[in-house]
């Protein structure tokens, strides 16, 4: 490979027309790297190649497979620490969170791994004598996956691991703004015993070449995750060819702190959803819904906390909060904080851009108090270390506050009390429920997604990933009459 990080098309690492710069949001002066970015003639020919292996790639025993993928996340396992670093050094999340991204996204493989030895089908007597049935899960045939900045070997993993554990060829379009992750990724996965076109990354930007991806006839599933308005259009280009989609999408999710919760966990579980990643998860907790009668109490211990993170390089030592990932991020945060201010909000702290030792996007964690859930910065996912506190008067008012919003992804709720525990799991409109723990945070081995805007198709991670990756099949078969 040259200077350029090359993209990975029909089993060759191959430059682009042109390149773009990736540089480090903790120090700007840090350039990673120059990443190609692909043509419309190399998407079209990853694309042909795909077809052809993905009918090779089905016809690999399940143990071929398993090796495959065991292999892809075992050695992202072992090497958590290297590529942790290249992606905290390029993402800005702190090193600790970009070693446990890795090593998750390492365990997704090794899980769908296991997968490929359980794909088992259905029987079944027909209605007519003498004949019987056989159901069962094919590959759905080529999959494009577009894939976030925010978790980019995670979220990616959780994508590509299900695809290939269920016999699929797989396009890749990560985010432009994270490339050396996705190569790193890439690099692992063309080491494997798979056919050339498998597996191709097309790195570039999302209004071009996503959109060529996702517009293609030959791609016969989308995955995606990003915003509300790129999923829109998405669904649009897809429905054209009649493309299954599966999208996750935005959020604004809420945390709610009743009278009988314990403070001091309430105030931890409300730090780590909201601020950590610095608030750029799509999980994270941006609307704090307290109780009236610990509301003051709450937002004492809250804003001391917030005051005493240290933000700072995503490398060094003792930092809790990382950079935001770009300039065109941090002023859409710093917008928010005005705009929450003009709406009557009260900045009780953070908010401001911060100037470090280092030249990057760095900004402090932000509350706003004395807010309303009709307010823009309640109703908008913000994706920035910014929670708006909002007061309520109890219970049944906490719970119609969470449910009034177009999104559905996670809530939240801390208390003792068991029976508003289990009204609230049953109650929430939301994909993901939490009792006593962040919003932030969930497991690979079971169902991930949400409602309303956050959300749309089929779910994602665990067996439930299978109802997307492959099409079902039911076939008949009448043996004759017995000699």
């Amino acid at each position: 490979m040259s200077d350029i990080n090359c993209n990975f098309i029909a089993g060759e690492w191959v430059t682009g027309d042109q390149e773009i710069e990736n540089r480090n949001p903790s120090d700007t002066s840090d350039l990673i790297g120059l990443y190609a970015q692909a043509s419309r003639g190399q998407l079209d020919a990853a694309l042909d190649k795909a077809q052809r292996a993905q009918v090779a790639w089905a016809s690999y025993g399940m143990e071929r497979k398993q090796a495959v993928l065991n292999s892809i996340g075992t050695e992202l396992m072992a090497r958590a620490e290297e590529l942790g670093r290249l992606l905290s050094r390029e993402e800005g999340k702190p090193l600790a969170e970009g070693r446990g991204e890795v090593f998750r996204a390492g365990q997704f493989f090794t899980y769908y791994a296991a997968e490929c030895l359980r794909q088992l089908g259905e029987n079944a007597d027909s209605v007519r004598a003498g004949v019987e049935i056989d159901v069962r899960r094919e590959p759905v045939g080529v999959v494009a996956i577009v894939s976030p900045w925010n978790f980019p070997t995670a979220t990616a993993s959780w994508k590509i691991a299900p695809a290939l554990c269920y016999g699929n060829a797989v396009i890749w379009k990560p985010a432009n703004i994270t490339p050396a992750s996705a190569v790193a990724l890439t690099e692992i996965i063309s080491r494997q015993d798979i056919p050339d076109g498998l597996f191709s990354l097309v790195m570039g930007a999302g209004g071009t070449l996503g959109q060529q991806l996702v517009e293609h006839p030959s791609v016969n599933a989308i995955s995606f995750t990003g915003s509300v308005p790129v999923g829109k259009g998405i669904a649009t280009a897809a429905i054209q060819n009649l493309t299954k989609v599966q999208m996750e999408m935005g959020s604004k999710n809420a945390l709610v702190v009743l009278d009988d919760g314990d403070l001091d966990l309430a105030v931890s579980v409300a730090l780590g959803g909201a601020f950590g990643g610095t608030g750029q998860k799509c999980t994270a907790s941006s609307r704090l819904i307290v109780h009236g009668a610990v509301h003051d109490a709450f937002v004492e211990k809250l804003v001391a906390g917030v005051q005493a993170m240290k933000v700072g390089h995503a490398l060094h030592d003792g930092t809790q909060m990382g950079p935001v990932v770009s300039a065109q991020q941090l002023q859409e945060n710093l917008d928010y904080v005005a705009l929450g201010q003009s709406e009557g909000a009260e900045l009780a702290c953070g908010g401001a851009r911060l100037d470090l030792e280092h030249d990057g996007f760095y900004m402090s964690p932000g509350v706003f108090l004395n807010t309303t859930n009709d307010m823009r910065i309640n109703r908008e996912e913000m994706f920035a270390p910014l929670a708006a506190v909002i007061k309520v008067d109890g219970y049944d008012h906490a719970l119609a506050t969470v449910n009034d919003t177009n999104f559905g992804l996670t809530s939240g709720i801390v208390t003792r009390d068991l029976a508003r525990a289990t009204h609230f799991r049953r109650n929430a409109r939301t994909g993901v429920v939490t009792v006593n723990l962040p919003t932030a945070g969930t497991d690979y081995h079971v169902p991930f997604g949400g409602r309303g805007d956050s959300s749309y198709g089929s779910r994602e991670q665990g067996k439930a990933a299978a109802e997307f990756y492959t099409t079902v099949k039911t076939a008949y078969i009448h043996a004759g009459e017995p000699l």
